[in-house]
């Protein structure tokens, strides 16, 4: 599988997303994410390393994929677009996705045999600084951010820094996040090469949205990110906030970052609107048809995909009582399906990932296997669960709850799961082969019995502007 250019990093969620999504329509698994094989046997060994140490080795396998800041000005972010069109097996597809970044959407392409194109990508440049300094943080982001816009007028940037959830890379690096304003030329040949007239556009808009400081046209500053701490605990701070800071032995004990004076897409997940108009416009011209999938938050689609596999899978007459749960960037269709997993996708590790999959498994018959796989990002963070939070999800299978081959003893420093989770996979039983594709017409069919889904949307757009709402 081609390699990403090398400004975007490893564990960037949207790369990582559209290479799990290629994997499957190459019929392929996509384990250790990605990573080379021979780093499996070492990484599997991890947890003998003590706590430290192992944050340390995480830290610098994360400098590794750091830019020079001097280097902003030379990218050429539509490299990403040249990349996409080699990643994906070169054929026709009835539909495209493209848009925001979403497990669930990982899932709900591969059901329906589909690429998915992100919005969002993720740079790390290298900039060293503490933690808890955003304000410092957002400073040393200006001159870097202002040559990568320069370079690159089709994008946008939005520069996040969250103290809570990334505490260890921070330090190292910055996170530039970069947001496609349009589909550009790489997007539109890959568009034009794949698919045919009367083809769907699948565009994925998550409304998730956070207050930002204004640093140029196409430049904010995000201070925090969607997870266990609150917005509102990243301005105005808390008796959480200030155990976390206490507890890791900074001099802070709340964070002063910039005042916000606006409210942009979230970093990582919120979809910017100007690209919908692009998308408008080039299916207008080439006569595709749009359908817009609107979700509140990232993983607000994950019901209705875990709903849509069990439908399925009863469909193709085989049980649907297996349930896997992955987390982040742990994404593998390819394994669900051998499986005959239904997926449920969360977009992190926090409590509200625990309480999201609980009120799922609230709502719905119960599974007499779950599984889980779940993305270790070494920090005890504000709002992280505990490992008993996680063994209850488990608890709630008639027969069967297991982690996929992760420590919940070591959650969230159990990095030996990386190299882990896919052999576990691999040793489910049954096995099923990889069935054909959904069309859009039995999707169609599986919302109209499934009703509609509290925080998700679904319209249809007809190359002439006539609107249809599938599912409110």
């Amino acid at each position: 599988m081609a390699s990403p250019p090398s400004f975007v990093a490893d564990f960037d969620s949207a790369t990582a997303m559209a290479q799990s999504t290629a994997a499957y329509l190459r019929g392929e698994d996509w384990p250790a994410l990605g990573n080379p094989k021979l780093l499996e046997p070492p990484v599997s060994l991890a947890n003998l390393i003590p706590r430290k140490a192992r944050e340390q080795i995480f830290i610098a396998s994360g400098a590794l994929e750091t830019t020079s800041p001097k280097k902003m000005g030379d990218i050429d972010l539509d490299e990403i677009g040249e990349w996409l069109l080699e990643l994906y097996p070169e054929r026709r597809y009835p539909a495209v996705g493209l848009g925001s970044s979403s497990g669930a959407a990982v899932y709900l392409n591969a059901a329906l045999g589909t690429p998915w194109l992100p919005q969002t990508v993720f740079l790390p440049v290298r900039q060293p600084v503490h933690p808890d300094d955003p304000t410092t943080a957002m400073e040393n982001g200006i001159e870097p951010g202002r040559a990568l816009m320069e370079a690159n007028p089709d994008w946008q940037l939005h520069h996040m820094h969250d103290a809570n959830q990334d505490r260890l890379m921070v330090r190292i690096l910055t996170y530039f996040r970069v947001k496609r304003r349009n589909l550009g030329g790489g997007y539109e040949r890959f568009l034009s090469d794949r698919l045919p007239p009367g083809g769907t556009l699948l565009l994925y808009e998550c409304r998730t949205r956070w207050n930002t400081t204004r640093i140029g046209e196409r430049h904010v500053f995000q201070h925090g990110a969607v997870g266990g701490a609150t917005e509102r605990e990243f301005h105005e701070g808390s008796d959480r906030v200030e155990d976390y800071l206490e507890r890791y032995d900074s001099p802070k004990r709340r964070w002063d970052g910039p005042e916000p004076d606006t409210v942009s897409p979230e970093a990582e997940w919120g979809f910017e609107e100007s690209l919908r108009d692009d998308v408008l416009r080039f299916a207008r011209e080439h006569r595709y048809r749009v359908r817009r999938i609107v979700f509140d938050g990232p993983d607000d689609l994950s019901p209705l995909v875990a709903d849509l596999y069990r439908w399925w899978y009863r469909r193709r007459r085989i049980p649907s009582n297996r349930l896997m749960v992955t987390s982040f960037v742990i994404n593998d269709a390819y394994r669900a399906l051998r499986t005959g997993s239904v997926p449920y996708w969360m977009r992190f590790n926090m409590q509200p990932s625990v309480d999201g999959v609980r009120r799922f498994l609230d709502e719905r018959e119960p599974f007499d296997d779950i599984h889980l796989a779940l993305f270790q990002h070494g920090v005890n963070a504000v709002g992280i669960p505990s490992p008993d939070d996680w063994r209850e999800v488990l608890s709630r299978a008639r027969r069967e709850g297991s982690t996929l081959g992760a420590d919940l003893d070591e959650f969230p420093h159990d990095f030996a799961q990386y190299a882990k989770y896919n052999r576990a996979m691999k040793q489910l039983s049954p096995q099923y082969p990889i069935p054909g594709p959904l069309s859009l017409a039995e999707f169609d069919e599986f919302l109209a019995q499934a009703g509609n889904y509290d925080r998700v949307s679904i319209e249809d757009i007809a190359p002439d502007g006539e609107r249809t709402p599938v599912a409110a």
